[in-house]
């Protein structure tokens, strides 16, 4: 993140001081489409992506594990084939270079696609018993802030007008 900051920051700099660098919008699109890809995989390691965890966690039993496998397995599958189509797209672009930067092959630009599928496949993987665990009934904790009904007060505690 801080590198894709660098660059655009640099690229801005260089804009504004009329001497433009023509590979910087390149370079920060690759570099966003890694941060994205790899904090995917990250966020699907915390299990910190968009679902239905309400749902889920008021399930019970083989119903509670049925659904969850069932989502992996939609989601393994996913990734599998993201992985397989970013390897072939690899071995489309075979000799091709980047546009502002004919030193660095395409491949290396988009190698991200199936990398980042694999690191997402084994955070999946390394989460599952995280994700098919019941949920444990918490007991909420009394806080010094909460206001909890009185015995004493015949009204219950209700300080409505």
């Amino acid at each position: 993140m801080a590198s894709l900051a660098v660059v655009v920051v640099v690229g801005v700099g260089f804009r504004k001081a009329g001497a433009s660098l023509v590979w910087y919008d390149e370079v920060a699109s690759i570099l966003l489409a890694w941060l994205t890809y790899y904090g995917a995989a990250l966020a699907a390691l915390h299990r910190a992506h968009i679902g239905m965890p309400t749902l889920v966690d008021k399930m019970r039993g083989t119903l509670r594990k049925v659904t969850v496998l069932a989502g992996e397995v939609c989601t393994l599958a996913f990734f599998g084939v993201l992985t397989w189509a970013g390897i072939r797209v690899l071995t489309v672009l075979g000799g091709t270079t980047l546009v502002s930067l004919p030193s660095i092959p395409m491949w290396v630009a988009q190698s991200v696609i199936p990398i980042g599928g694999v690191l997402f496949i084994v955070a999946e993987l390394l989460s599952i018993p995280d994700a098919l665990r019941e949920p444990v009934e918490e007991v909420a904790a009394a806080s010094p802030f909460t206001v909890t009904p009185s015995a004493e007060e015949p009204d219950g505690g209700d300080r409505s007008p």
